[in-house]
């Protein structure tokens, strides 16, 4: 009964929760606290530790709540439904922009899109370089370092090796160097 219950909860999370995590917490801490899963104070807790800790908070709160109520089935039936909506409403989603991608006027709502998302992501790094290289006005050695091989790493394989490095690649070659830097 009770992976039941904690399905159909957290089912009506996942189709009646917008305007993301945050706009989500009344109507998970409704449904927790009518099923009298959590009391109140550890519900709260609970928040903290899925803002702080990786992925979506509606996952990581079902997810808790599911396990704590039903071990690992109470977690995956959970964590299941609080998705499930999301998924569906995404697969509608690709079903009606399937046929309207080929649409010339969604073609140029996309092509004027994409300049627009490379300013953002360009402004976003360059903000980011200049916060941690320039902390306060003042060059901060390590940081501009640490950029500058990264930058190179990246930027200079295409011109040894004829490839661009991948991103993973430099994903995982910048923790290194971020925690050598340390």
């Amino acid at each position: 009964m009770i992976l039941l219950e904690l399905f159909w909860g957290f089912l009506k999370v996942g189709f009646f929760a917008f305007g993301g995590a945050y706009g989500a917490i009344p109507l998970i801490r409704d449904v927790v606290l009518s099923y009298g899963w959590l009391n109140d104070e550890t519900l709260t807790y609970m928040i903290g530790v899925s803002e702080s800790t990786p992925g979506p908070i509606m996952v990581n709160l079902a997810t808790y709540v599911g396990s704590s109520q039903a071990g690992l089935s109470g977690a995956v039936i959970a964590t299941t439904a609080v998705v499930l909506p999301s998924f569906f409403i995404i697969l509608l989603i690709m079903a009606v922009l399937k046929n309207t991608i080929r649409n010339p006027y969604v073609q140029a709502v996309l092509r004027g899109l994409k300049p627009c998302m490379i300013g953002i992501v360009l402004a976003t790094g360059i903000c980011m370089v200049l916060h941690h290289c320039l902390p306060a006005g003042k060059p901060d050695l390590r940081n501009i370092v640490v950029t500058a091989v990264l930058a190179f790493g990246f930027y200079g394989s295409g011109f040894v090796f004829k490839k661009k490095m991948s991103p993973i690649l430099l994903i995982i070659v910048s923790a290194c160097i971020g925690i050598a830097a340390l």
